[in-house]
């Protein structure tokens, strides 16, 4: 196994536990390096993003863990930017005023349009707000909804600098077939301008083991064919396990890797000092 995660949420955000807690439990599991990415603060009332006026709390703790731990294991800070056109950007910015050490770009809220307020959420437990935002906010189109979600992720990519998009095609987490076929020629060419923009920029992609392991989807995120259309685009991959508790730090990683040497792949990108770093997967 990989012993690196860089995909973890405390309960600075919307994590179970201490960050401490993921320390200690990375250290029984061997592990060698891990980041904390909360989600980052948000313009309105939620229950899952980093709260305002708590930046300095979560830079000061992630500092103490680097310093207390850093003979026996490498402690880094980032934060997962939930990427809202007009409402959360400028994550360059973001990452030099936090001192982060890398920073992960992902679409979990969907707008359809500048003029509409309300927002699509796409992720979460629950099948009904899914549904529910295709039903009232897109009007039952679910094409339209999908692709505003794709097209969401294209502005991402084009207008911000950060380091890995997170769970590439979480679209279809909750859609189990119901809602539209990924195998469609126009879902299918909607996720093909994403990995060119993607390859293009050079911007790593993680593979997330969170849906699986938590019974929310049969793949990783993203899916065996996109991750084999990102090999043969030369795009690196980062494993994660997207951990909101310390026992989820390494879950399905094993089986993970399995899939990732299916797909091609015989070495991942890990987070070492102020850079990545490539590291082969085992035999």
């Amino acid at each position: 196994m990989i012993p690196y995660n860089f995909h973890m949420h405390s309960n600075f955000s919307d994590g179970a536990c201490e960050p401490e807690e993921y320390v200690q439990a990375a250290l029984k599991l061997g592990f060698k390096g891990i980041g904390f990415s909360e989600h980052s603060i948000l313009p309105f009332e939620n229950t899952f993003a980093l709260k305002q006026g708590r930046e300095e709390a979560y830079v000061n703790e992630t500092r103490r863990l680097k310093e207390k731990y850093k003979d026996r294991i490498q402690v880094y800070r980032s934060l997962e930017v939930d990427y809202i056109p007009g409402m959360s950007t400028g994550l360059k910015e973001l990452k030099q005023k936090l001192s982060l050490d890398y920073v992960i770009g992902s679409v979990h809220l969907v707008r359809k349009s500048p003029e509409e307020e309300r927002l699509w959420f796409i992720d979460g437990p629950k099948v009904e707000t899914y549904d529910y935002g295709i039903n009232e906010i897109f009007g039952g189109n679910a094409r339209e909804a999908v692709t505003a979600y794709w097209h969401q992720v294209y502005e991402l990519i084009m207008n911000e600098e950060f380091d890995v998009i997170g769970h590439l095609d979480k679209i279809k987490m909750h859609n189990k077939g119901r809602w539209f076929d990924e195998k469609s020629d126009w879902y299918v060419q909607l996720v093909d301008r994403a990995l060119d923009m993607i390859a293009e920029k050079g911007i790593m992609v993680e593979a997330n083991t969170r849906g699986i392991y938590k019974k929310r989807s049969d793949e990783l995120f993203p899916g065996e064919y996109i991750l084999i259309k990102l090999r043969q685009r030369g795009v690196r991959i980062m494993l994660s396990s997207d951990a909101h508790h310390p026992s989820e730090i390494n879950a399905y990683f094993p089986e993970a890797m399995n899939i990732l040497k299916k797909c091609g792949y015989s070495s991942l990108w890990i987070f070492e000092g102020t850079g990545w770093t490539e590291v082969y997967l085992p035999s």
